[in-house]
């Protein structure tokens, strides 16, 4: 077998590329055997980490080295990290799932890659990211409480059932700390915006017969405003890059006092230049029809934050061969974000006899004496505000044996995600502010003039509440059922049973559609599944494992599912091992993606239908867009491989080189654009406002649509890692480099025709082809250094956004830490991520100039953290 090192220079970098390069857990006393423990993506108990399945393993020093915050920081700069993976970062007034984050691996999506802590599933957010992407909140694990990640780089649904396509991360919690550990830390950025503080104390003890482990961490950070970074100060891109003729005035069409058009024919408009307030000059779009508005300093790129968690994990030993073991956990965690004043889109109206009319003294204009509508931002009342309380409560209650050489473990949890969104400012209720214009308590057209009462009127508080529950009974037994020439034939056996509730419910307002300008969900749903699985470890030769592994699932709202898998690793030399597995996987529909009720979105989209008609609304622009959920809905389903090769050139140098391929059937998408542009002309699809103007099919109202098993998708690569060490006399040095290379990246969706188009390829928008991670590392005496460098690929623009044939560059990063631990029983710690203050590379498709969901607008952030133990 290869000999693994452990180079433990609390080395960040290298540490997210070592898979299967870990050291193997073994705990052996003198008259015991040998440990055996599980190891993730097998529940056969084993005597070391080394399996058939590529597995990268980051323990806390190897996280804490490379300074992030939190999870979503650490996944983030992960090679295998794709698109869909989402911090808190573009959080919004418009955003379904505010303060939370979560992975995605392999760019297959959040709701693809299977979150567990301890081996164990959580409960998903009660709020979904984007109306219908049910994730794991990744916030509420803090950094303090980690022992280990392990990443599963396959898929693993034979193992733990939905969700594990793209592959599992799996957290796992401190669970024998013996002292005490304070650590502080205190960050900021060069910028503006973004300071950090956080303190966490580690305490515990660890006897014959029990172990305690307390864990209490704070963590608060301030907001970051688009505003604090002069790329995306301005929504008007095009005045910030005056040498693009590209560049685009994203400014919003919907101002203050806004833009005046005749109810009957809202594109007959003029900009609001009448009485004592008329629109700014700098804010009158270039063909002088529209009043337009920035919102963009008034916009959250990164919320403020602030949450406090505890840990616990106990165990207690009833008899040498019974264990009874406590999990509890749980936090608060509050955020603010901020969106500018409310936009209307011809929502509201004015009567044609209104005082207010604003041409009601001029019986020449065109205008006189006609019903209005407008586009109008409700700035009067405030930028909009949203809070955000949420709590997560996670209890395991269990028991653990042995019998003879036979392992069991008996386990009861029940997992609770409780949050309550508040708008408390800026809301204007749709109804009220009507009622305020017909009884002419406000004017639209002159805010100034408006007086505290009617502001009052029609501003509104909203409320939106949500909580999803996981209650699950699991059971599982290994050992072996046979004696081979090459060892035992180990057998794991088990079952579960799990119910699961989501519940997200907006007040009355929005139910009503009484709340303008911001978004809701609304999805109630519950399900129960029962789950038998059955692993075998066989040992064909002394140098080949062979693992079989299949899970049966039957759940209450779609049926049944059967998954095998099979996996192997072989060792023909001491330094040369080669691993493969096959096997299938599906994630059932989400309950938010069944459950999901009448929901208002606002997407950007291309009225296709009326731009070929009349040339009209030919450029993106938000529409309202009308989704609910489909419970007649089927899960997907995937096929996937891996074939790996490990080798040890010295021993010193390793290198392991992974091929995946997965392909993924029925995926469950909304593609709002394509019903747009192929239903656009049918009323029961696309709801429009006539014009009078012949073969104009008029301005769109709403757009109706849902979630559908609409597509597939294929995808191929490479992962590489190398690792090498040096001992010298200038200290102990390390160097890792870890790449992840897409191969093929194809996702179809039905076409126009009937046929099937492809909708993204590897190099699209959001999916570069290449990203890697380099690292040099090196330790002597009291100091340790680090250096990291991030490489995240070139991509295509956004050819949704009509940005195609744009390309958006390559980003390169550097992180570094220097540690000192001079200090009796201190250390201390002074590092940068970031270091050389790189902006995000510019993208025209948005507003803020750059991709948020694949880059970071954080800039330079330099931190000192000290800890100290006893």
């Amino acid at each position: 077998m290869i000999h693994k090192h452990a180079f433990r220079l609390a080395v960040p970098a290298m540490a997210v590329g070592m898979a299967l390069s870990a050291q193997p857990v073994v705990a052996q006393d003198e008259g015991k055997s040998i440990e055996k423990i599980q190891v993730t993506g097998s529940h056969i108990r084993r005597t070391d980490m080394e399996g058939p399945s590529p597995i990268t393993s980051l323990d806390a020093g190897d996280i804490a080295d490379t300074g992030v915050t939190d999870l979503i920081g650490l996944f983030a700069k992960l090679p295998i990290s794709g698109q869909g993976t989402f911090s808190t970062q573009g959080n919004s007034s418009d955003d379904t799932a505010n303060g939370g984050s979560s992975v995605s691996l392999r760019g297959l999506g959040a709701d693809s890659t299977l979150i567990l802590v301890n081996g164990r599933r959580v409960s998903v957010s009660p709020f979904a990211k984007g109306i219908d992407t049910a994730f794991v909140d990744i916030n509420n694990i803090p950094l303090a409480a980690i022992k280990r990640v392990d990443i599963l780089k396959d898929g693993a649904s034979a193992t733990y059932g939905s969700d594990a396509i793209a592959g599992v991360i799996n957290i796992i919690l401190k669970d024998d700390f013996d002292g005490f550990e304070v650590s502080a830390k205190y960050g900021d950025t060069a910028d503006g915006g973004g300071e950090e503080q956080n303190i966490s104390l580690v305490f515990g003890n660890t006897g014959e017969k029990s172990s305690h482990t307390f864990i209490l961490d704070y963590f608060d950070r301030e907001e970051i405003m688009y505003s604090d970074r002069d790329y995306s100060r301005s929504a008007n891109q095009a005045a910030l890059r005056p040498n693009d003729p590209d560049a685009v005035d994203f400014r919003s069409s919907s101002g203050i006092p806004g833009t005046i058009a005749l109810r009957a024919d809202p594109t007959n408009r003029i900009i609001d230049e009448f009485g004592q307030d008329s629109c700014p000059a700098d804010q009158i779009d270039r063909v002088n029809t529209l009043c337009r508005y920035d919102y963009a300093p008034h916009m959250t790129m990164i919320p403020d934050a602030e949450r406090f968690s505890f840990n616990y994990m106990g165990r207690y030993e009833i008899n040498p061969d019974l264990s009874a073991f406590v999990e509890l956990n749980g936090q608060n965690s509050k955020s603010i974000v901020r969106g500018a004043g409310s936009p209307s889109f011809n929502e509201l109206f004015m009567a044609g006899d209104n005082a207010f009319h604003p041409f009601a003294d001029d019986p020449t204009h065109p205008f006189f004496g006609e019903d209005l509508t407008m586009r109008r931002r409700t700035v009067d009342i405030g930028n909009r505000e949203k809070r955000v309380d949420s709590d997560y409560y996670r209890t395991i209650l269990g028991f653990e044996g042995q019998w003879d050489r036979w392992t069991w473990e008996l386990a009861y949890n029940y997992i609770k995600s409780e949050s309550v969104e508040r708008g408390v400012d800026g809301f204007p209720n749709s109804r009220r502010t009507q009622e305020a214009i017909d009884s002419e308590l406000w004017n639209p057209f002159e805010p100034s003039q408006n007086s505290q009462e009617a502001l009052d009127f029609i501003e509104t508080t909203t409320t939106r509440v949500g909580k999803s529950t996981n209650r699950a009974l699991n059971f599982v037994t290994s050992g072996p059922v046979a004696r081979l020439d090459a060892g035992d034939m180990m057998l794991a056996v088990g079952a579960t049973y799990r119910e699961e509730t989501i519940s997200d419910n907006p007040d009355d307002q929005f139910l009503r559609g009484e709340v303008f300008g911001t978004e809701a969900t609304q999805a109630n749903g519950s399900r129960d599944s029962t789950a038998l699985f059955a692993e075998l470890g066989v040992p064909l030769m002394p140098d080949l494992e062979v693992q079989l592994a299949v899970r049966y699932e039957d759940y209450s709202d779609f049926g049944t599912t059967t998954d095998p898998k099979v996996s192997f690793l072989w060792t023909p030399t001491d330094t040369l091992s080669i691993r493969g597995s096959y096997g299938t996987a599906f994630r059932a529909p989400s309950l938010h993606q069944i459950g999901l009720g009448r929901t208002d979105e606002s997407p950007n989209l291309v009225d296709t239908v009326r731009c070929d008609a009349v040339g009209l609304a030919c450029d993106p622009m938000e529409y309202t867009a009308v989704f609910e959920g489909n419970p007649d809905l089927e899960p997907e389903e995937s096929s996937s491989y891996n074939l790996g090769v490990i080798y040890e050139f010295t021993e010193n140098l390793d290198i392991s080189l992974d091929y995946y391929s997965y392909d993924i059937e029925n995926i469950i998408d909304a593609d709002t654009q394509f019903v747009f542009s192929t239903f656009g002309g049918d009323p029961d699809v696309v709801e429009r406002l006539p014009t009078g103007i012949e073969g104009d099919p008029g301005e769109v109202v709403r757009v109706f649509d849902s979630f559908q098993n609409l597509g597939d998708l294929e995808t191929s690569g490479l992962d590489m890692d190398v690792n090498y060490s040096l001992e010298s006399s200038y200290g102990q040095f390390g160097f890792g480099f870890i790449m992840n290379y897409v191969l093929e990246y194809e996702e179809f969706r039905p076409g126009a025709d009937g046929g099937v188009r492809l909708n993204a390829e590897a190099g699209d928008f959001e999916q570069p082809e290449v990203r890697w991670t380099a690292s040099m590392d090196w330790a002597q005496d009291d100091l340790a250094a680090s250096l990291m460098v991030n490489y995240v690929g070139e991509f295509s623009g956004d050819a949704d956004a009509g940005f195609g044939d744009k390309t958006v560059d390559a980003w390169t990063t550097v992180d570094a830490t220097v540690t000192y631990m001079g200090l009796e029983d201190t250390t201390l710690t002074f590092g940068a991520t970031n270091l050389f203050n790189e902006e995000p590379p510019y993208s025209h498709h948005d507003f803020y100039g750059f991709v948020n969901t694949v880059h970071s607008g954080q800039g330079r952030f330099m931190y000192v953290q000290a800890n100290y133990r006893f």
